[in-house]
């Protein structure tokens, strides 16, 4: 859909004031993205608000992992294994196939590891069949001298074998994005930079209405729905504090880190399960011609807008890379990126270990309506989305149409066959863009035939084109630098020139985009440059 960026948040603005909608979703990360699709496919009206940026949360900083949750068989839980598998091959075969990718993985497995040879084949026989059909292949053995042949960089010593089997690989920020992309074209008013900062209640004590301030400009406006639907993440329990300011914490943050390395100094071919030094299970996963190490699971109790890596973090990273990777000897100065994200999970009973605390999904409701959502997965959000729209459907007391979000896809995913990750940089513009656009890769060749300057790419380092930073504006709602560069397009996480003289070509065609006098510019500029230095404080500690 494109509609000037400007005039679309002023026609939003407007509805906002003049509508009552069926719904109105706080959070648009993927669980709210995924609702807002959702209800707008059974005829509701939506009104979806996200206080920063769509994805800008735990929903951009995942593992980019969908997978079918080989991990919870240790913990026994069957059904959560067989939802996982069943959405994951939703995505990859129809929903999504052009984000959602295969990818083939190596779980090494030594002498001094929590699981022997024999059980890890077990595990993984039982995970394809409670698969069934839907795996993307089925598991093999590895012999040692099979393990070293797949991956002649990891380490050898204490090596007993293993196993090759099959999850998939996703551009969480992307698939966020696309969500609230198909919710909007459907009908439903979303908007971005739109902070909920107060609950209103009617006579009888129910929710009626959320105010709301435009980040952007300050502007304020009353949104009314007929029912509240508080997919927050992280910062759930803030929104349930707005309905009830003595309402108990209900979440348990924890904390995961990942680093971005180039893959050549890693020397991983697939994706590999390593151990960090405490024994916890990671991965070291290709990201074209980098290396995505992650993650690491400590509780965190601070601001959430403000978690970041710090220097542990950092070290227990290169500490799992050189225990996995014993040639590497990566240091500091070899990390591209950090990036920290919280996972919302409910708050246990009893105090345990951050990897221990449940991550079952738990849906809750106030007295005065307000539905939130605890914990909630990238794997699952399609399902979970299901769960709670059935759930207002049914507070609204009036027949809906079936959920669908199973059936169409999105709009990126038309014409597109299920295939495999990307095992190095695209060598062509169309491919590049095929890759990241799907179906949609034509707007951005369209914006290519209307400027061949936008043909450029915005950095050396990455295929990534000056037309994606216009596309990003004109065509998904990007409204400021980090916005593009952080989720639009892989810039903030991949290049090693994200602070560079691409600041100033992204901003001088954002600022003609969106009205920005030179002062402005400037503004956006520095606040981004001071982002990218808060990101990389805790590598530069450790430099």
């Amino acid at each position: 859909m494109h509609t000037p960026p400007l005039v679309y948040r002023d026609t939003t603005w407007r509805r906002f004031g003049e509508e009552i909608f069926d719904i109105c979703v706080i959070g648009g990360g993927i669980n709210g993205a995924a609702v807002a699709r959702d209800a707008t496919l059974r005829g509701l009206t939506v009104a979806l608000l996200e206080s920063r940026d769509f994805a800008s949360g735990t929903s951009s900083r995942s593992s980019k992992l969908v997978h079918g949750g080989v991990r919870y068989l240790q913990q026994g839980d069957v059904a959560l294994v067989l939802e996982s598998c069943r959405e994951r091959d939703l995505l990859r075969t129809r929903v999504a196939p052009h984000l959602v990718r295969g990818q083939r993985f190596v779980f090494p497995i030594y002498e001094d590891d929590s699981v022997a040879v024999w059980q890890l084949r077990v595990g993984l026989t039982v995970y394809d069949l409670l698969a069934g059909f839907r795996n993307v292949e089925p598991h093999r053995h590895l012999t040692v001298a099979k393990v070293r042949e797949h991956e002649p960089a990891l380490a050898v010593e204490g090596l007993c074998g293993g196993a090759l089997y099959f999850d998939c690989w996703t551009d969480d920020a992307r698939l966020t994005l696309e969500t609230v992309l198909a919710a909007r074209s459907l009908g439903a008013a979303v908007l971005n930079h739109a902070e909920v900062t107060a609950l209103e209640k009617d006579a009888g004590g129910r929710l009626a209405a959320a105010q709301v301030r435009d980040m952007l400009t300050g502007a304020t406006t009353l949104v009314r729905a007929r029912a509240f639907v508080n997919v927050a993440g992280p910062w759930l329990d803030h929104v349930r504090r707005l309905d009830d300011p003595g309402a108990p914490p209900r979440l348990r943050l924890t904390k995961g880190v990942h680093a971005i390395f180039d893959r050549s100094r890693i020397g991983n071919r697939d994706a590999i399960v390593i151990r960090g030094l405490d024994g916890r299970v990671m991965f070291a996963i290709p990201w074209q011609s980098q290396t995505l190490v992650g993650t690491t699971d400590t509780f965190y109790s601070g601001d959430p807008a403000e978690v970041r890596a710090d220097g542990d973090d950092v070290d227990y990273l290169l500490g799992a890379v050189n225990r996995a990777f014993p040639a590497a000897g990566v240091t500091a100065r070899d990390i591209i990126s950090t990036y920290a994200g919280l996972r919302p999970l409910v708050a246990p009973e009893d105090e345990r270990s951050a990897s221990d605390v449940s991550r079952e999904d738990q849906i809750f409701e106030s007295p005065a309506g307000l539905i939130s959502l605890g914990g909630g997965k990238l794997t699952t959000h399609r399902h979970v989305a299901e769960l709670l729209v059935d759930r207002v459907a049914a507070g609204l007391g009036r027949k809906t149409g079936r959920c669908r979000t199973a059936e169409v896809p999105l709009p990126g995913a038309v014409g597109i066959e299920a295939g495999s990750s990307m095992e190095a940089e695209p060598e062509t513009r169309e491919e590049h863009l095929r890759s990241r656009y799907g179906a949609l890769a034509t707007e951005v060749a369209g914006l290519v035939r209307g400027d061949e300057n936008l043909a450029e790419r915005a950095v050396a380092d990455l295929p990534d084109l000056l037309a994606e930073v216009v596309h990003a504006v004109d065509f998904e709602m990007a409204a400021t630098l980090e916005d593009v560069l952080a989720r639009r397009t892989h810039i903030g996480l991949r290049s090693r020139e994200r602070g560079g003289a691409v600041l100033r070509a992204a901003g001088e065609l954002l600022g003609a985009r969106l009205g920005w006098d030179a002062a402005q510019m400037e503004s956006e500029i520095a606040r981004y440059r001071d982002l990218l230095r808060l990101d990389g404080a805790a590598v530069m500690s450790r430099s």
